[in-house]
C-alpha cells in the first residue's frame, strides 16, 4: 500500500502555504498527497488538484476534499484501516492511499474485470465486489466515487457508452448489496483518460478499468473536527 500521509511533515509545515504550492507544481502523485497533508485545507487541495496533470479525476476528487490539520490526520487514520482491509480482502486491487482518501483501481488483472465489450459482473468479479461491499459496510462514514474507463479501441461514442455501462454495473451491484445510493457517485470517461500506453496490449488491458475514490463523508469530517477541536 502506498501511504502518503506523513504526520511529522504535517506538523512541521502545516502553515507553509507558499511552499506547498511550489512543491506540488512538478511533484508525483504521492509527493502531492504528502504536501497536501502537510499544508492542509481545501484551498491547497484545490490548487494541487488543478495541477495533477494526469487526468485522474478520482485522484482529483480525493485531493479536492482534503480537510488538513489534526482533523485530516484523524480521517487519514480511518482511511489507513479501510485501505488495509481492501488490500487484505482483494489482493489483486491496486490500492493507493492519497492524502485523506483512497484510490482503488481494478483492471483486467486485478479482481474486478469485464469480458471484451461486456459489462456483466460475474465469477471472480462478483466475489471481489461482494468483499468490497462488506468493507464499505464496516466503514459507513465514507463516500465512493465509481468511474468507468476504456482503452482506445472502437469509436469514442461506443467507448463512452461502454464505460458508462460498466461503472453503473458496479454502482448497481454495490447498491443491491447494501450500500446506500447516497454514498455513491458514478462517472464515466470512455477512452479520454488513459493511464497507460494504448499502443501496447498490456497498456490497453490496464486502461480497461474501473477506479474508485473513497473519501470522508460530511459526518466523518464533522466527527474529526469535534474530536480534534480543529
Amino acid at each position: 500500500m502506498k501511504t502518503v500521509i506523513n504526520r511529522i511533515f504535517a506538523i512541521l509545515f502545516a502553515s507553509t502555504l507558499l511552499f506547498s504550492c511550489d512543491a506540488t507544481r512538478n511533484a508525483s502523485n504521492e509527493q502531492k498527497g504528502a504536501v497536501i497533508g502537510a499544508s492542509g485545507g481545501a484551498v491547497i487541495g484545490g490548487v494541487v488538484g488543478n495541477n495533477t496533470g494526469d487526468g485522474n479525476t478520482a485522484l482529483g476528487a480525493i485531493i479536492g476534499g482534503v480537510v488538513g490539520g489534526a482533523a485530516g490526520a484523524y480521517i487519514g487514520n480511518r482511511m489507513d484501516k479501510q485501505a488495509q482491509r481492501i488490500e487484505e480482502e482483494i489482493p489483486g486491487a491496486e490500492v493507493e492511499r492519497v492524502g485523506e482518501g483512497i484510490n482503488v483501481t481494478f483492471d483486467e488483472t486485478s479482481g474486478i474485470y469485464f469480458a471484451t465489450e461486456k459489462y456483466n459482473i460475474e465469477g471472480q468479479s462478483r466475489e471481489a465486489l461482494l468483499d468490497l461491499a462488506n468493507i464499505f459496510k464496516e466503514y459507513p462514514d465514507t463516500n465512493i466515487l465509481v468511474e468507468g474507463h476504456t482503452d482506445s479501441s472502437g469509436s469514442d461514442a461506443y467507448n463512452l457508452a461502454l464505460s458508462k455501462n460498466r461503472a453503473q454495473a458496479v454502482t448497481n451491484f454495490l447498491k443491491s448489496n447494501g450500500i446506500a445510493g447516497n454514498r455513491i457517485e458514478t462517472k464515466w470517461y470512455g477512452e479520454s483518460q488513459p493511464k497507460y500506453d494504448n499502443s501496447t496490449v498490456e497498456g490497453r488491458s490496464k486502461n480497461r478499468r474501473v477506479e474508485l475514490a473513497i473519501v470522508a463523508s460530511e459526518e466523518l469530517v464533522q466527527e474529526a473536527q469535534r474530536q480534534t477541536n480543529n
